[in-house]
């Protein structure tokens, strides 16, 4: 993976083109770059970024940014209780507590 201006890149090498292509993962917009060589996939990467911004500053449009770390979950009302319930046991706000599982369970799949 690779980061540019809070961009995201993940690369994937395609052994029968022999040629790295990537996209940006951390937004919905589309934003895709591709090289032959390391140098040119990190250059690709950072180049591709920059056109989006200058794309949506000619548009007038706001780019969209990079997860801002806040997003909306819907649970049924019997876990939303249990989850209320562990975390004061754990003698932490629910944020918290939601933050440090998704945390560990992030680290186990990756």
């Amino acid at each position: 993976m690779m980061e540019y201006k809070g961009y995201i890149g993940h690369v994937e090498f395609d052994d029968e083109a022999e040629i790295f292509h990537g996209e940006v993962i951390n937004t919905r917009d589309v934003i895709t770059f591709q090289g032959t060589t390391v140098d040119e996939i990190k250059q690709a990467f950072r180049d591709s970024v920059e056109d989006y911004l200058d794309y949506c500053a000619k548009l007038g449009q706001e780019p969209e940014k990079p997860f801002t770390g806040k997003f909306m979950l819907r649970i049924p009302p019997d876990l939303h209780r249990k989850i209320y319930v562990a975390a004061k046991q754990s003698g932490e706000s629910i944020n918290a507590w939601i933050k440090e599982q998704l945390a560990h369970s992030v680290e186990r799949v990756c």
